[in-house]
């Protein structure tokens, strides 16, 4: 059997395997690697050289400042911008979600922006009383215009303009994309409101994501953490005055717990390691013990008229709360625990404890399996202290975060990092993946991510579908079968013109790329391309830039691509939702692949 008929048998069996989706891409993907190498069609070398290869390692690394855009409330902020900014109008509400969606997709990809803006479109379509699922697929479609704005929005923009520079030719900049996605993603916008609204369903998914938004102001109501709150100043006379923040003791005001220690102005946590005239000590328990507490330390009530905002001192950019649930066969079982008590390691404070919905009080409490604690501290000892199997956390402190506070702790420096590798890649300092890694290492190096975070941001079936299908673009090049198929192509559109090789590619292109992933699809046409291109003599940029349109327009079904199928459980869509819209946007995609990138980059 000749290499060229293995080859197809292999490309025949990974389309079937996609298709059928009884196995883990991953594991197709893998095997896909292996078979190539166990056939002899690639060497060892070949059948694992993309597991290393540079566009894989950028890939990677553009998931980590993604993550970094998340953790510090870049995206919270941005989608409660776009709250604000929306108002009551469809129209405006559609452009700007779009807008900022392929914004956001052209720096961090498709699917780091979707991910990151999908839980903000959902709030917002309940607050608006508008249906998710007249918002979620534009959300989506939107994403895969934004795409084409930059060379980082997709992994296949990076193969593309890696195939270009293999081949002799320069390498697609960081913004040629927007050459064809500027056109792609007003066209998409246009066609969404104008006919989104009689093309798309209005239902409501029976799975939404959860509003984490104002998750502070529910646990303050529902542990009535706002009742019997003061705020006492420190007098210049007081003995507080020069002692260490962390070693106020009030175990002998029994009654009355420590809530927060505050700079004068109320704004925030003191930052001094020691005490002086002015700040504030925020106490929670007896209005008679607090006025004790007063007296004997020459302290003074706050005027009654100050403004207070407990969620405010408990819930911003440095700490945060957490709701846990004492679970059966928890060692904590019987240990004895009371509003006001420091944990063993002394970075976590408890606020309250309820049995069955009801407060326990300010009296020590024997612990009981259902019990739920309400713990407040730093967002660092939250995430690293709640990992323990004895409690089981109602919401992730991290995923709260993400939420409930936008441009938190870091949000300027991950934005800076941005930037700095955007210029990085649009003056062509440096090789992309190097100015990818350069960002990555520096979310780490200035804290706005911890090792544990970058490496559980990535998603490693993207990064292991794009390097071990690689080889496969490799076999259709060396096995011939690449040529045979390009000789094909150029045989139906004859001598017609090279106008029809592109549209044959986008067909083939677009059909395949509905049916698996378009990153794997792009790997299979990108080499047949090529080969077509050199058949007929014609340039291969124009051929490349089409193929990378050709895989965006992945719109007919909700397996095309991970971001279509994220929204279908909470838009309520069915499989034949996709391409009533779906369609006509992959007809506006023919028109600029075969006619508009010809005018820029020429044959």
């Amino acid at each position: 059997m000749s290499h060229v008929t293995i080859t197809f048998a292999i490309v025949v069996a990974i389309v079937v395997l996609f298709i059928w989706d009884r196995f883990p891409v991953v594991l197709v993907s893998l095997g896909t690697a292996l078979a190539l190498y166990f056939t002899g069609i690639t060497t060892l070398h070949e059948s694992l050289a993309g597991l290393g290869d540079p566009a894989v390692i950028f890939i990677a690394s553009l998931f980590v400042v993604s993550a970094g855009l998340d953790a510090t409330g870049v995206t919270a902020w941005a989608g409660q911008y776009l709250i604000a900014q929306a108002g009551e109008s469809r129209t405006r509400l559609l452009v700007l979600m779009m807008s900022l969606v392929a914004g956001l997709t052209a720096l961090i990809s498709v699917n780091g922006a979707v991910a990151a803006l999908l839980p903000v479109v959902v709030v917002m379509a309940v607050r608006l009383k508008r249906a998710p699922s007249q918002l979620l697929m534009p959300l989506v479609f939107a994403a895969h215009a934004g795409s084409l704005l930059a060379l980082t929005g997709t992994p296949v923009n990076l193969l593309v303009s890696e195939a270009a520079t293999d081949h002799g030719m320069p390498p697609f900049s960081l913004f040629s994309f927007a050459i064809a996605g500027v056109p792609l993603l007003a066209g998409t916008i246009a066609i969404v409101v104008a006919f989104g609204q009689r093309l798309l369903p209005t239902r409501s998914g029976k799975s939404l994501p959860v509003d984490l938004s104002r998750h502070a102001h529910t646990l303050v109501e529902q542990y009535r953490l706002d009742d019997g709150v003061f705020y006492l100043r420190i007098r210049v006379s007081s003995p507080y005055v020069g002692v260490p923040t962390g070693t106020i003791d009030m175990t002998q005001y029994e009654g009355l717990t420590l809530v927060s220690v505050l700079s004068g102005d109320g704004t925030g946590p003191v930052r001094r390691p020691t005490l002086a005239e002015g700040d504030l000590l925020m106490v929670r328990g007896d209005a008679d013990i607090a006025g004790a507490l007063a007296t004997d330390m020459h302290l003074a009530f706050r005027a009654a008229d100050a403004p207070v905002n407990v969620t405010g001192t408990l819930f911003n950019r440095n700490s945060g709360l957490a709701e846990v649930v004492v679970p059966p066969r928890s060692d904590m079982i019987g240990q004895a625990v009371f509003p006001g008590m420091v944990t063993p390691g002394g970075d976590l404070l408890v606020l309250a404890v309820q049995r069955k919905g009801q407060d326990l009080g300010p009296d020590e409490t024997i612990l009981a399996p259902g019990d739920t604690l309400l713990l407040q501290g730093t967002w660092e000892a939250l995430d690293q202290k709640l990992s323990d199997p004895d409690v089981l956390v109602v919401d992730s402190p991290e995923l709260v975060r993400r939420q409930a506070v936008p441009m938190g702790r870091g949000a300027k420096t991950a934005i800076a990092i941005l930037l700095g590798m955007v210029v990085l890649l649009a003056a062509n300092l440096l090789p992309s993946v190097i100015a990818g890694l350069l960002a990555a290492l520096a979310m780490v190096l200035f804290r706005v991510l911890s090792v544990e975070q970058a490496y559980r941001s990535i998603n490693w079936t993207t990064v292991i579908l794009v390097g071990a299908m690689m080889p496969l673009s490799t076999a259709m090049t060396n096995s011939g079968a690449a040529n045979m198929l390009a000789e094909g192509l150029v045989n139906i559109v004859g001598d017609r013109s090279p106008y029809a090789l592109l549209a044959g590619l986008f067909i083939l292109t677009a059909v395949l790329g509905q049916l698996i992933s378009n990153t794997a699809t792009a790997l299979i046409i990108i080499p047949i391309g090529l080969a077509a291109a050199k058949t007929m003599g014609v340039s291969a940029q124009p051929v490349l830039m089409s193929i990378a349109v050709a895989s965006a327009g992945a719109f007919l079904t909700p397996v095309a691509t991970p971001v279509n199928l994220m929204v279908m459980s909470p838009g309520g869509y069915v499989f034949s939702d996709y391409w009533k819209l779906g369609l006509p946007l992959l007809i506006l995609f023919f028109f600029v692949a075969t006619f508009w990138v010809p005018l820029f980059w020429r044959f």
